[in-house]
């Protein structure tokens, strides 16, 4: 009786769950072999095309390279957060997770203001006696808007793993004449190392798939997975195409996530900090 309660309670959402998720990807799977030059042929023609697979390597640089910026920014917040007083954390924490209540495409365009070529950055450097930089619409002004973007969901996960560490563990190591960075080496990074990977997985898996910060802060020049979908369905009209990219898009997803739980199991990835 008991089995039967929780699938009723469950039924509703596995339903919405299909109807909304399940049979659409289905549809969009099949209608990736659904060209008229052949069943293959739109796989064929993206990974066959240097066009395409310089778009997939810019995606995956980028990604790559958002990745590791907001983990070197990030960790030294996440340390700072475990170790401050609650009102500091509290207000910490207010200037971390402020960003995230306003819209990605303010803040994007507040980086295209900020990165132009009369903009203050600029102006600063030229009244410095400095060059100014031509960084907006190069894959730099992408990165440098991401990292802004996703740091936040870099931040919490390693605070989580730093907040689990008894520091106890700390000060016997103090105690024992290690360095700080040997402490940080032995101790403090190996016990927050899934915290790491879990950030990491994260920030990786939505920077695969962002479409808004590139589009606006890299133009042409920076063209990645998401903005070519989007070419195919709104300018070209090549909606197989377009599928096939998405399918490839969701296989490095899953990829990323069958690379990730090598390391960290699935329900830590999905856990709130």
């Amino acid at each position: 009786m008991r089995r039967l309660g929780t699938i009723a309670l469950l039924l509703p959402a596995l339903l919405l769950l299909l109807l909304i998720f399940l049979l659409p990807l289905a549809r969009l799977f099949l209608l990736s072999f659904s060209s008229d030059e052949g069943t293959f042929s739109t796989y064929a023609h993206l990974l066959g095309d240097e066009v395409y697979l310089r778009v997939f390597a810019n995606t995956l640089i980028i990604a790559v390279s958002t990745t590791v910026i907001s983990l070197v920014v990030s960790y030294p917040l996440a340390m700072t957060l475990a170790r401050i007083s609650p009102n500091w954390r509290a207000l910490l924490f207010g200037c971390i997770l402020l960003p995230l209540w306003i819209s990605v495409l303010v803040r994007t365009f507040s980086w295209l203001l900020l990165l132009e070529r009369n903009g203050p950055i600029n102006r600063l450097l030229v009244e410095s006696g400095l060059s100014p930089l031509d960084i907006l619409f190069t894959p730099s002004a992408v990165v440098i808007g991401m990292v802004h973007v996703l740091m936040p969901y870099a931040i919490l996960p390693i605070y989580a793993s730093l907040v689990r560490i008894d520091p106890a563990l700390l000060r016997a190591s103090d105690g024992l004449g290690a360095s700080r960075f040997m402490t940080f080496s032995r101790i403090l990074f190996p016990l927050s190392a899934r915290g790491v990977v879990t950030a990491a997985t994260f920030v990786f898996l939505l920077s695969l798939g962002f479409f808004v910060t590139p589009a606006i802060l890299g133009g042409a020049k920076s063209i990645n997975l998401a903005m070519l979908i989007d070419s195919f369905v709104s300018e070209q009209l090549v909606w197989p195409l377009a599928a096939a990219a998405s399918m490839i898009l969701l296989a490095s997803c899953l990829a990323v996530l069958a690379l990730a739980s090598r390391f960290v199991p699935v329900s830590r990835l999905v856990e709130t900090p």
